[in-house]
Formats: C-alpha cells, sequence, structure tokens
C-alpha cells in the first residue's frame, strides 16, 4: 500500500525541518545580520534623541526614565533624609523639579545598598550624571560580556547588538551593573571562588535578579564562593546602615507594598514586564493562578539546576543555567534586566560550535538573542507574553548542551 503525501503535509514538514535544523543561517549571514542590527538599534537611537525636546523624550518621559528615580533618591539622601527617598511624594517632587515638564512619578523601590551606590549621582547634574553612569555600568558589562564571548567566539559587534543594550540604554537602568556583577562572579567561581563570591554577594543591591544563586552554590558545593558572598552582602548592607542610617531601612520595608501592588494591581502593565508572574496576568489570570504558575517555574528550575549541579557538569555550564534559572525564579523581572541573558547565549553559541548544533539550537539561539527586541510589543500588542517561554527553550537547550560539555579550567572549589 502506497501513502500519498498531501502538497499542505510535506510543506508542513518543510518549515519544521527549516526551523530545527536553521542551514539558512550561515556564519556569513549570521555576521551581516547583526551588523544590520547594531545599525538599527544606533539609527532608531538616534532619531529618537533627535525627537526629544527639553530633556523629554517623544513619549513626554524623561531621557533616561528610570534612572531619574536614581538621581532623585541621591538627591533626597544628601539633603540629609535617606528615608525620604522611599517616599513617594518627595521622590515625585524631585522629579517634577528636575525636568521641564511632568516626567511622572517613577518609584525607588531598591535596598538601602543600592541608595548607597546611587549616593554620588546628584552631585553632578541630571544628564551628565546619566551619561557617567551609563558609560560606568556599560563598560562593566561590555567587559564581562566580553569575557564570556571569547570563550565563545561570540564577536564585539554581536554583543554590541544585543537589543538589551538598547533596552538598558533607553531606561537609564541598572541591568548592566546587575549583569556585570552576576556575569563576572560566575566567571570566576571555578577560579577564584572566594573572590567570586564577594562579587555575586553585591547582588544585594537588587537581591531578586539573583534567587538561582543559592542553588548553584549549594548544589555545586562552592563553599568559598558562599562564604565569600554572605561576607561581601553583608558588609555592605551594614555599611548602608552606617551611612544612610536606620530610617533608609525602615522606608525601604515600608514601601515594600509598592512594588506587590505594581505586580499585582497592574500598577504598571504586565505586558511591560517578562516574568511568569506577569505572562499569566497578561493572559488575564488571577493573582493567585499567577503566584502559582510563578512558583511552580521557579521550583522546576531550581531542581533542573540543582540536578546539573550535582551531576557535576563543567562550572560554566552551571553558571549559564543559573542565569536562565534565575529569570525564571523572580516574578518581578523588565525586559533592561535582560543584558545578563548574554552568560548563557555566549556560553551555549560556543558548545554548539565545538561539537557542531543540536536540533533546534540554532533557533532557540536566535529567539533568544532577539528577546529584549520583541517581548514587550507581543506581550502589549497582541497579549501574547513569549519571554517565559523563550527562557525557558533557552534554560531546556543549556541544560541539554550541559550533556555534551567539557571542563574550561580545573576547579578549585
Amino acid at each position: 500500500m502506497f501513502v500519498i503525501a498531501r502538497p499542505s503535509m510535506r510543506l508542513s514538514g518543510t518549515i519544521v525541518g527549516s526551523v530545527r535544523d536553521a542551514n539558512w543561517l550561515t556564519p556569513e549571514r549570521i555576521r551581516v545580520y547583526r551588523l544590520i542590527l547594531l545599525l538599527a538599534g544606533l539609527l532608531s537611537a538616534g532619531v529618537w534623541l533627535a525627537c526629544s525636546h527639553g530633556g523629554m523624550d517623544p513619549a513626554g518621559k524623561a531621557i533616561g526614565t528610570d534612572f531619574l528615580a536614581f538621581w532623585s533618591a541621591s538627591t533626597l539622601a544628601l539633603s540629609g533624609d535617606p528615608a525620604s527617598a522611599y517616599d513617594l511624594t518627595r521622590l515625585y517632587a524631585v522629579e517634577r523639579a528636575a525636568m521641564v515638564s511632568d516626567p511622572g512619578l517613577s518609584s525607588f523601590l531598591y535596598p538601602p545598598p543600592f541608595l548607597l551606590l546611587c549616593l554620588p549621582l546628584a552631585l553632578a547634574p541630571y544628564f551628565v550624571s546619566l551619561a557617567l553612569w551609563l558609560a560606568a555600568t556599560g563598560g562593566a558589562w561590555l567587559a564581562m560580556a566580553r569575557k564570556w564571548a571569547q570563550a565563545g567566539g561570540v564577536s564585539t559587534i554581536a554583543i554590541l547588538a544585543f537589543p538589551a543594550v538598547l533596552s538598558n540604554l533607553g531606561h537609564g537602568q541598572n541591568g548592566f551593573l546587575t549583569g556585570a556583577l552576576f556575569g563576572s562572579g560566575l566567571m570566576l567561581i571555578d577560579r577564584r571562588p572566594w573572590l567570586a563570591g564577594m562579587v555575586l554577594g553585591l547582588l544585594v543591591v537588587k537581591p531578586q535578579i539573583g534567587f538561582a544563586l543559592p542553588f548553584l552554590v549549594l548544589a555545586g558545593r562552592h563553599w568559598r564562593t558562599f562564604f565569600g558572598a554572605a561576607t561581601s552582602a553583608l558588609l555592605l548592607s551594614f555599611l548602608s546602615l552606617l551611612v544612610l542610617g536606620a530610617g533608609a531601612w525602615t522606608g525601604f520595608l515600608g514601601g515594600s507594598g509598592t512594588g506587590r501592588a505594581i505586580m499585582e494591581a497592574g500598577l504598571v502593565e504586565p505586558g511591560k514586564m517578562v516574568s511568569v508572574f506577569a505572562a499569566v496576568r497578561v493572559l488575564h489570570g488571577g493573582v493567585v493562578w499567577a503566584y502559582a504558575v510563578q512558583l511552580a517555574v521557579a521550583l522546576a528550575a531550581a531542581v533542573l539546576l540543582t540536578m546539573v549541579c550535582r551531576r557535576g557538569a563543567p562550572v560554566r555550564a552551571q553558571a549559564a543555567l543559573c542565569v536562565t534559572a534565575s529569570l525564571l525564579m523572580t516574578p518581578f523581572l523588565f525586559d533592561y534586566d535582560l543584558p545578563v541573558l548574554i552568560v548563557p547565549l555566549a556560553w551555549l553559541y560556543g558548545e554548539s560550535r565545538r561539537r557542531g548544533f543540536l536540533p533546534w539550537e540554532k533557533a532557540i539561539l536566535a529567539v533568544a538573542y532577539l528577546l529584549p527586541l520583541y517581548a514587550r510589543t507581543t506581550a502589549l500588542g497582541l497579549g501574547v507574553p513569549t519571554a517565559p517561554i523563550v527562557i525557558i527553550l533557552l534554560m531546556g537547550a543549556v541544560a541539554r548542551a550541559t550533556l555534551h560539555a567539557r571542563d574550561e579550567a580545573p576547579s578549585t572549589r
């Protein structure tokens, strides 16, 4: 008996095969695409700045949007009352006074260790401070990314064209800073574990970005890294208490409800976020369902990371998996937090080039690399929260790649 395949079936199989193998995505085409992406980003940024007026962008927001909260919190702290940085009324008054027109409120939800880091910002005029902030944190992130890129054979142009760069620049956010700390600390675990811990402990400035770190450290038995992280986190927290006073901590803890309101009451549109929690809210799920799904995904990510670490996978492989797990474990995550995604992208790309691309690997790398470019648009415009799905696919690809990975250097735990 002969089975005659229908044209639609053959076409469907051809499309699936084209995506699965992505043979059309050749190195030459990749070089052209990333150059186009970089130039398009530079052009759009130039047009955006050209259309801005009086420090306000075309959308009526301050240039550097969220940085305005950092700079205003610094202004209040330097005035002698650090606790007022967490008073939304007083913070908004400073923000409004700094701009030619109403920029809207940008809240300051970060713990006192981050306020301590922000303390010098208001010593310079707003736009000078913004430029210095982005240059310093961006330079640190680029240095970290190039270290991971060298191991993975990723070019500097590919790093600069990564859409998360433009997202963080536009918001004036701290994604460069947290990405630099996270990626640098993970890079050092197998060579200088104590220093790695000291760097990773500085993520106390934004602790939700590193929720998976305890699982990596404990399951991988990186004890010196553990004690280094605990030491630096406690020292920075204690220093913030000495410099800013207990009032700053009281103000921070008292204002914690604002962060919950942003997630639960939709004070910020869920489509602007890229977490599992926000994805459920975009799909019109209730708060209880959102927390339940977030918890389930977080537990699954933690279990997978723990299994890979206990199996004795190379430390760099564990590190790459840790980043994806962290992004899936936190309910409070925005697209400007995604610069750290360069770590698993660079590691997976390097592994793929070394032993040959596995099925679906090229496609997953491509959609994950472009994620910051379309995540907000698909969620807000189409009601389709793509970010968690893509990060889950990337985590699965990284986990599969750990089975074929080899040690990069002797471990010195």
